[in-house]
């Protein structure tokens, strides 16, 4: 081959630069310290995301991931009679009950190790109440926007055996219907994990193009790098993996998988 050739080849290829395309990791860190905050009395509520009058322009939401509260209610408290339309509605009580009533005639009390979820579609009210007389409800609240809209409302809850999330992330919400755990009308899963000291996992995205919202409920983790402690949160997106491990005995993570547009 004459050197011609080749300079003359080389130069033809200098006008097309080859562009090498690669996944970028992205975090964003929601230390606990940095979230919403009211004390009604009866009511104290913690926002990851705005909600009622706190509004952060940063903290609107994460993809489809609209609500986070991590709720305190008194005895005897709770929420009257409300409406929502076309959300997916989850609520995880961490210690004490909670009532539920609704217009679609459930009535239900659900307590640490059971979730509840409705779907709201179309439009539903239901009220939130503490019957114990003498003990606090502790409970995240969460909301999600749904893939398909105005649907017929749907409730339904379930009791988790929560020694199957020792040392691994127990599923309890995913889409479609499932023996596994609840559904929803949206590609998201919700699971939680309780960890011994040390013990190191991985998480594997279930949906091409999803990102994590993962919150330390209680404890110590170290997220790719990142050391947060009770109440802190991270979104992850950009990856289908990423590592975390249990920094102290005990340590409880909360993962909320969603689509990010």
């Amino acid at each position: 081959m004459s050197e011609n050739f080749r300079s003359s080849s080389f130069n033809k290829l200098n006008k097309f630069p080859v562009v090498l395309f690669a996944l970028m990791t992205n975090y964003i860190l929601h230390p606990a310290s940095g979230r919403g905050h009211a004390d009604h009395g009866w009511l104290n509520a913690h926002h990851s995301f705005s909600f009622a009058s706190w509004y952060n322009p940063e903290k609107v939401h994460y993809g489809m991931l609209r609500v986070l509260n991590d709720d305190i209610v008194a005895p005897g408290k709770g929420f009257g009679m409300h409406p929502h339309d076309n959300m997916e509605i989850i609520t995880i009580p961490l210690s004490g009950s909670l009532e539920h009533k609704d217009n679609m005639g459930n009535g239900e009390v659900i307590r640490a190790g059971d979730v509840q979820l409705m779907s709201a579609g179309t439009g539903v009210f239901h009220s939130e109440f503490n019957p114990s007389k003498d003990e606090e409800v502790s409970l995240f609240q969460i909301w999600i926007f749904p893939k398909l809209k105005n649907v017929k409302p749907r409730y339904d809850q379930k009791t988790f055996d929560v020694i199957n999330r020792h040392n691994k992330l127990q599923t309890l919400v995913q889409p479609g219907p499932s023996e596994e755990g609840l559904w929803i009308y949206q590609d998201a899963w919700l699971s939680m994990g309780k960890f011994d000291a040390d013990f190191t996992s991985d998480y594997s995205v279930n949906k091409n193009g999803n990102g994590a919202y993962v919150m330390v409920v209680n404890g110590t983790f170290e997220i790719d790098g990142h050391t947060l402690n009770k109440r802190d949160a991270i979104g992850i997106s950009g990856t289908d993996k990423f590592s975390f491990t249990s920094k102290e005995e005990g340590s409880e993570l909360l993962l909320i998988e969603v689509p990010m547009n």
